[in-house]
């Protein structure tokens, strides 16, 4: 059985039906895996929207997109958010998921390895698909191997 945050229709939703991405944790460096990501996500015809604290108070554009402090300033200055996707640690992420719901984004998505059932819970409590602990690029990948065109 699979997890439910790791239900097939909703990453395929998540994937194939959204246009803009608000990547938390994405301050610029190129050795970092959202940066990576997010570039990817780019290559994949999706708009990307960093948020990073520190690289937003410098200033700074990433992969040629302004860099937001947060998701409400993001929202506020660049529009709908189809899914906030983060870059953070389990015990940190949640935080990330309440804010997405608060902005009414339209889903979210917390890269491989980081887990939080109770955001899980209160995401899909408040009718916003979430999923976990997996990575576009995976899925991209072994979509390509399956020889989907999607």
């Amino acid at each position: 059985m699979t997890a439910a945050w790791l239900d097939q229709d909703t990453i395929d939703k998540l994937l194939d039906d959204s246009e803009t991405w608000a990547i938390v944790g994405l301050s610029g460096d190129p050795w970092r895996t959202a940066y990576a990501i997010a570039q990817e996500l780019q290559e994949h015809g999706k708009r990307i929207i960093p948020i990073h604290p520190g690289a937003a108070a410098e200033g700074k554009e990433v992969l040629g997109e302004k860099v937001y402090a947060t998701l409400a300033d993001a929202t506020a200055a660049a529009g709908k958010i189809d899914v906030v996707d983060v870059f953070r640690r389990s015990e940190a992420a949640g935080q990330f998921a309440d804010e997405a719901v608060a902005i009414g984004a339209g889903g979210v998505w917390f890269q491989m390895g980081v887990i939080d059932k109770a955001a899980f819970e209160r995401t899909a409590a408040a009718g916003v698909p979430m999923v976990m602990d997996t990575c576009p690029s995976k899925i991209w990948f072994e979509r390509g191997r399956a020889g989907a065109r999607r």
